[in-house]
């Protein structure tokens, strides 16, 4: 079993540097030309396979961290990069099987991480704070998920939005996950929440530009 973990932490590593530095890619080059959907595609697959297997690996070895950041990024990615095929909803288009599998899949997950946040409370632990976050953050990409089915979202650029953020939320889930992993191997002195919090400090700033952006142009 320690040798399958080992192979899988090799396409996990492999696969997580592939989606971040596709991701940093496309967040400094031109939005919607061709290079921007091929190197979308990469950032895509690396961190839904590095997602899958991030899921595997902490089936191995529980690891409630990767477990959460796992299904958060498969969340987020997916939906994210589906909402480039759902810019008619509300007109002639509806949601399919996949897009319900990953919203009904957040919903349960989300009751779930609230569930072992509540757990890991009760035994001292102050990380069950952490998927108690990711749960509600989870609940609000739920809640406008079903609105956008639904059609009552009247923003023509709904999709566009729900794919810079969701994209953009999946890069700052797997980034965060990375630093929090390898912070003490960087030879600064800097406090350990900072790592935490630096892919958020930097990267919400340009998801709220871009929505501002998108919907200027409505």
């Amino acid at each position: 079993m320690e040798k399958i973990y080992d192979i899988l932490l090799g396409i996990h590593v492999a696969a997580g540097f592939t989606g971040l530095v596709s991701g940093m890619l496309n967040m400094a080059m031109k939005k919607g030309g061709k290079t921007h959907r091929v190197v979308g595609k990469f950032f895509v697959a690396g961190m839904m396979i590095s997602s899958f297997v991030a899921l595997m690996m902490a089936g191995i070895k529980p690891n409630y961290f990767l477990f959460v950041v796992g299904v958060f990024t498969i969340y987020l990615v997916g939906t994210g990069n589906r909402y480039i095929y759902l810019k008619l909803l509300g007109e002639s288009q509806k949601p399919k099987m996949i897009d319900w599998i990953l919203t009904v899949g957040m919903s349960l997950m989300g009751i779930a991480f609230i569930v072992l946040g509540i757990q890991l409370l009760k035994s001292n632990n102050s990380f069950g704070i952490v998927p108690i976050i990711f749960a509600f953050v989870g609940f609000n990409g739920v809640r406008e998920d079903i609105l956008n089915y639904r059609g009552r979202n009247k923003n023509r650029k709904f999709w566009l939005m729900a794919h810079v953020s969701r994209m953009c939320g999946g890069f700052i889930a797997a980034a965060t996950a990375f630093l929090a992993v390898n912070y003490v191997k960087i030879p600064l002195e800097i406090p350990v929440f900072v790592y935490w919090l630096l892919p958020t400090i930097l990267i919400t700033p340009l998801i709220s530009f871009w929505n501002r952006k998108f919907r200027l142009k409505e």
